[in-house]
């Protein structure tokens, strides 16, 4: 191997080792590091080594290239197995199909009369374009797919990437070990393949992911319309309590009266006794906790009822403003979601003392809800469908959410503006 020759392999393994590396690490969400770059680039030129020393066929580095990018990606990256896989095939398949692509425009541009340097600059500017078109490909996946979460049907796109890849490695193996440089045709034929192959897969990857986000906006509808269902049924409740106790408000006005004539007649037991009776209504009538806002009075009592079950030590101070401008269902939203996320925190946790805070607080236009409980430690914020929601409605009212977490608490804000009733009602 000449000095060109040796230098073209040096820059091709590093090319790869950072396309492939960097791809990986975006897909999947996660931070690539030096190091990891610098391993995987030794990894291939000891694939490189062998893989000349031993004379394997042609698919054989392109495996163990495959299985490299899988280490990395599995045991430096922390991705699960089925991601890793994916990514691995998906990052070699783009390269390999790239490489094959440029190899059939070289054999049909490739003029025996190129010699020299003129040879040494067509075979450089080939590389880089190679390695632009890879760049094109992957940030078009990257448009359309991720990999941050491991899916329920990522096998299927596991089968998919595998079966491409194999349909490449077949045609480098056989096509270029066959065909010679006259037979333009054929080479036409071979880039005409190997282009529709990078166009289905484009296509496979971008239906994947417009599938799997079809999958969770239809998940997330279904949680929202239960979430819909639940505040339908506080606020019904808040309704009904309210209700009654304004028919009792009505009536209160004979009962004293009745209780006026027996304490006038002496009838001091039966007096006691009707008392009773009146003490024990309006206790059914009256919610444990007032807010203000009879929905969120309804809510609050049944999450900290079921919290008092749990075990779980409880605390609320919270006062809402009458003519604050937020909607009862919003403020279901906020509540029964903030407090269904910190009874799960509490229940997860063992060996300590379970609690839950609740503390609103109004400054000045703004008022600011305050969420505390125990968690495990260590706990951060996923931010899932409950806390989406709680956010899209602080950013509604032109407010913000921030979570924090310190030791074994978890601490969730959520800043509400209370300055005019201009809100957007289309979110």
């Amino acid at each position: 191997m000449d000095w060109f020759g040796f230098l073209l392999v040096v820059v091709t393994l590093a090319g790869l080792s950072i396309v492939h590396i960097v791809f990986a690490a975006r897909i999947t969400g996660k931070k690539w590091k030096l190091w990891q770059l610098a391993l995987y680039f030794f990894m291939l030129c000891l694939i490189q080594k062998i893989s000349g020393i031993l004379n394997f066929l042609d698919f054989v580095p392109i495996c163990e290239e495959i299985l490299a990018l899988y280490v990395i990606s599995r045991w430096t990256l922390g991705n699960p197995r089925s991601v890793s896989w994916v990514a691995s095939f998906l990052a070699v398949y783009v390269t390999q199909l790239s490489f094959g692509i440029m190899n059939s425009v070289e054999l049909i541009l490739l003029l025996p009369s190129i010699r020299g340097t003129r040879l040494y600059l067509f075979i450089i500017l080939a590389t880089m374009i190679t390695f632009i078109l890879s760049a094109c490909c992957y940030a078009f996946i990257l448009k359309f797919l991720s990999l941050k979460e491991e899916g329920s049907y990522i096998w299927i796109l596991l089968l998919s990437s595998l079966f491409s890849c194999a349909a490449e490695l077949y045609i480098m193996e056989n096509a270029y070990t066959h065909v010679v440089s006259r037979e333009t045709g054929k080479h036409l034929l071979l880039l005409l393949l190997q282009v529709l192959g990078l166009c289905a897969l484009c296509c496979t990857l971008y239906a994947y992911g417009r599938a799997c986000s079809e999958l969770k906006t239809r998940l997330e509808l279904a949680s929202l319309s239960q979430a819909a269902q639940a505040q339908k049924t506080y606020i019904a409740q808040a309704q009904m309590r309210y209700g009654k106790t304004r028919a009792f408000r009505h009536d209160i006005k004979n009962h004293l009266s009745v209780l006026h004539s027996l304490m006038n007649t002496g009838q001091i037991e039966r007096a006691k006794d009707y008392l009773e009776k009146l003490e024990n209504k309006t206790a059914a009538l009256s919610f444990p906790y007032q807010t203000g806002n009879p929905v969120v009075d309804v809510l609050l009592g049944e999450k900290m009822e079921l919290a008092e079950v749990k075990g779980i030590q409880t605390a609320v101070s919270v006062i809402l403003p009458k003519t604050c401008g937020i909607d009862d269902f919003d403020l279901c939203v906020i509540f029964a979601n903030a407090l269904d996320n910190a009874l799960e925190a509490c229940i997860a946790t063992s060996d300590i003392e379970k609690r839950i805070t609740v503390r609103g607080e109004r400054q000045g236009d703004y008022y600011m809800l305050e969420f505390d409980n125990t968690c495990v430690i260590g706990t951060t914020a996923a931010i899932g469908t409950g806390l989406s929601n709680i956010r899209a409605v602080a950013e509604k009212y032109h407010g913000a959410m921030l979570t924090e977490s310190d030791g074994q608490w978890f601490r969730l804000n959520v800043l509400l503006n209370l300055s005019g009733m201009h809100f957007n009602t289309s979110k």
